[in-house]
């Protein structure tokens, strides 16, 4: 019984670890979407993710998205089918994409402010390991975005 897959022989896997599909991207807010929708996202999302299994950490700053998602990988993968029609952002870049036994990293559902030097760390690291071209062009503009300084909205120029 304890050889079918799902259960492990490792006495040090923790009991709180499960199953968890991990989904981490950056994408660039579309023209229009500033603080207030981001902050009526995350209050839209919390109790729906919740109800789902989905925990993570949401990220805007300076026109650009970072979001870390966890959960169960059925409802992640549909989570991420939704992000990708979603018209409030683009140049999607997915970062990190796993599915292991662990713990959650994110138990609870947060949105952190961040300052654009803090982003460009993480994304500059992402475009130095980055092999896919249009990864690649994206992170670029999404870099140069941030380069440019705060500002209210951008379009897809």
């Amino acid at each position: 019984m304890f050889d079918e897959p799902g259960f492990s022989m490792d006495d040090e896997l923790d009991p709180d670890a499960t199953l968890l599909e991990t989904f981490v991207y950056c994408s660039r807010a579309a023209e229009g979407v500033d603080a207030d929708e981001v902050s009526r996202l995350v209050a839209f999302s919390q109790a729906r993710n919740v109800a789902r299994g989905i925990t993570g950490v949401l990220v805007f700053g300076s026109g650009v998205f970072f979001q870390w998602i966890e959960g169960p990988p059925a409802e992640v993968r549909t989570l991420i089918a939704n992000l990708h029609g979603d018209t409030r952002h683009f140049d999607i870049v997915t970062l990190d994409q796993s599915v292991d036994m662990r713990e959650r990293l994110y138990p609870h559902w947060d949105m952190e402010p961040v300052e654009a030097d803090d982003l460009r760390e993480v994304l500059e690291s992402a475009l130095e390991s980055a092999e896919d071209d249009s990864n690649v062009a994206a992170l670029q503009r999404i870099l140069g975005q941030l380069a440019s300084g705060p500002f209210p909205s951008i379009g897809r120029s």
